[in-house]
Parts: C-alpha cells; sequence; structure tokens
C-alpha cells in the first residue's frame, strides 16, 4: 500500500510541475505572440530620419516616382484623380498655376492625400513629379 501512495504521490508530483512548466510556456508563448509587429517612430526620434533618397543618394526623378508611387491612381482615375495624359483632366488644374499644382501634390488636395501617401517622397521628388505629369498630359 505505502508503494501504491508513493507511485500516486511521485506521479501528481510529476504531472503538476508538468502543468506548471506548461503554463509558463504558455505565457512566454502567449507574451511573443502578442508583442507589436513593429515600433512606432515620433518625429524628433533617431528612427525618424530624413526621406529616403534613391540609392545614389541623389533625388527620384519625376517619371521615377510617377511610375512607382503616383500611378496607382493617375493611370487608373482611381478616387476621382485626374489621368496621366489626359489633356481635359489637367487643363483646368494647369490653369491655377504650376505653384497650386505642386501645393496640392504635397499637402493633398480633394480625395488625395498629402504627397498621395508617399511619405517617403521629398518635397522636390513631389514637384519632379508634378512637372512629369504636365510634361505628359499637355
Amino acid at each position: 500500500m505505502k508503494k501504491v501512495v508513493s507511485l500516486a504521490l511521485v506521479a501528481v508530483g510529476l504531472m503538476a510541475s508538468v502543468a506548471v512548466f506548461s503554463a509558463s510556456d504558455l505565457a512566454d508563448a502567449m507574451k511573443k505572440r502578442l508583442q507589436p509587429m513593429g515600433e512606432l517612430c515620433m518625429e524628433g526620434s533617431d528612427c525618424a530620419a530624413a526621406p529616403v533618397a534613391a540609392a545614389s543618394g541623389e533625388p527620384r526623378s519625376g517619371e521615377a516616382v510617377y511610375s512607382t508611387k503616383c500611378f496607382t491612381c493617375h493611370a487608373t482615375g482611381a478616387a476621382g484623380a485626374p489621368k496621366f495624359g489626359v489633356v481635359a483632366d489637367w487643363a483646368p488644374r494647369i490653369a491655377n498655376g504650376i505653384d497650386t499644382l505642386y501645393a496640392n501634390a504635397i499637402n493633398g488636395v480633394g480625395g488625395m492625400p498629402a504627397k498621395g501617401l508617399c511619405m517617403d517622397c521629398s518635397d522636390e521628388e513631389m514637384n519632379a513629379a508634378v512637372d512629369h505629369i504636365i510634361a505628359g498630359s499637355q
């Protein structure tokens, strides 16, 4: 009888230690799964460096910015965007002047958010993209 009770106590002890080990592993696994995917970067922090330039360190051309960023809406007219190459879409906007076009591209206008959501584009690159679009739409 003593052997049976001893074995039972050993078995209960082993099960309890396995349960504690498993609960600890479970808690660690949950913490790991629930941790944020990225980090928040606030203006003024080291991670909030200047906009990314081209690999050469030079600003991207207007054509490069348009073909990698702007075309998403301006090639299709999504959300009412004036289409690239469609003179009738651009003529009234061009009539407002180039400074207005630059300001709208940088600050957003109508359904277009600031910089068309190209947050790594500099103002200079946005202006170059406007120049490219205007040249192709006159």
